[in-house]
């Protein structure tokens, strides 16, 4: 009946403003009335999956009531239920301040789940309510804690934290606080934004100086080792071509001298005692041999020169007898013999 008078009243009236305000305050009390009613008619509840419901009979004496069907008296018993489902509380547009005195602003979602049924109908007033305020509140407090930067470079040390300290501090109602997820950090006006753009700006050119200073350091130090090694590898060449140059000499030396005893046993005479002077003709005889052989290139060679010699370069420094200098030839030759029949057995003892 009620809510014929009121579909009358809204068709009847001309005017809409006026019309709308007393029809919806009719039907309001006629959807009350019927659900009163059907309420009082209702002996049994329902409590649906995912739910947990406590029974009061006439106040107190809470009873437990899992998912399934069960006797709710009107006037006797008083029913509570709670979604034991994990659940999740926006947060957004809130407004703070980082340690470092940015002003920001975020937003976030808050994920919990009820584990105590009890300790959250009755530990706690409005539960969903309080775990937003709490929510909002740790959320300022935690971003004070951070510098902007660190909350940029690393989102989860800041969700991490959040989720402890909200939920240390719902634990004793009943409730986990499972995680929380910040959607969107960013300064509170365009101001601070162009500011943090200019403070990154000059950040990333000092760490670019800094990558440029120490790139030319390691050139530096590689020239350097280059240098160093360089100037080694040429002292190390020289000092080998040294000891090459002197160990040929030296077996040059000894060649010359044994030329030299060979020949001074020559102009001695077989078995007897080699003198001084016998060691100074075999060296004034081996440099006259020399400069016969090279007197012989130049004679023989390509070019049209003229050479001036000492009066005394077409011969020997004193003259020798005949046979002494055939004892010199001979000894050449059997000492050249000697070195090609001695070559093949040097050979295989290499």
């Amino acid at each position: 009946m009620l809510i014929q008078k009121a579909t009358t009243l809204a068709l009847q009236t001309g005017s809409r403003r006026a019309t709308l305000a007393p029809a919806a305050a009719l039907m309001n009390r006629a959807l009350l009335a019927r659900s009163t009613r059907d309420q009082r008619r209702s002996f049994i509840t329902i409590v649906p999956q995912g739910h947990e419901g406590y029974r009061l009979t006439l106040g107190r004496n809470p009873t437990k009531l899992i998912p399934g069907l069960h006797l709710n008296i009107p006037l006797l018993h008083t029913l509570q239920l709670v979604d034991t489902r994990e659940t999740s509380i926006p947060i957004a547009d809130l407004n703070g301040f980082t340690s470092d005195n940015v002003p920001v602003l975020v937003s976030g979602s808050l994920f919990f789940r009820v584990k105590d049924a009890y300790h959250a109908c009755y530990s706690v007033n409005n539960f969903g309510e309080n775990v937003r305020a709490i929510g909002t509140s740790a959320m300022r407090s935690v971003v004070g804690s951070f510098h902007y930067d660190a909350i940029i470079g690393d989102r989860n040390a800041i969700n991490d934290k959040l989720r402890a300290v909200i939920g240390r501090t719902i634990e004793s109602w009943g409730i986990e606080c499972t995680r929380f997820e910040i959607q969107t950090f960013k300064p509170s006006n365009r101001e601070v934004e162009r500011q943090l753009e200019l403070q990154m700006e000059a950040e990333r050119n000092r760490r670019k100086q800094l990558l440029d200073t120490q790139a030319a350091v390691n050139v530096a130090e590689g020239m350097k080792q280059k240098t160093i090694l360089q100037s080694e590898g040429e002292m190390q060449g020289r000092i080998n071509q040294a000891d090459g140059e002197f160990q040929a000499r030296l077996k040059e030396a000894e060649g010359f001298g044994r030329q030299i005893e060979m020949i001074a046993q020559a102009i001695a005479g077989h078995g007897a005692l080699v003198e001084s002077e016998a060691r100074v003709r075999a060296v004034d005889f081996i440099t006259e041999v020399r400069r016969q052989d090279t007197f012989r290139t130049i004679a023989h060679g390509q070019g049209n020169n003229t050479y001036f010699l000492p009066g005394d370069a077409t011969g020997l420094s004193q003259p020798y007898e005949m046979d002494a200098t055939q004892r010199w030839v001979r000894t050449m030759q059997d000492k050249r013999k000697f070195d090609q029949a001695a070559a093949p057995a040097q050979a295989a003892a290499q």
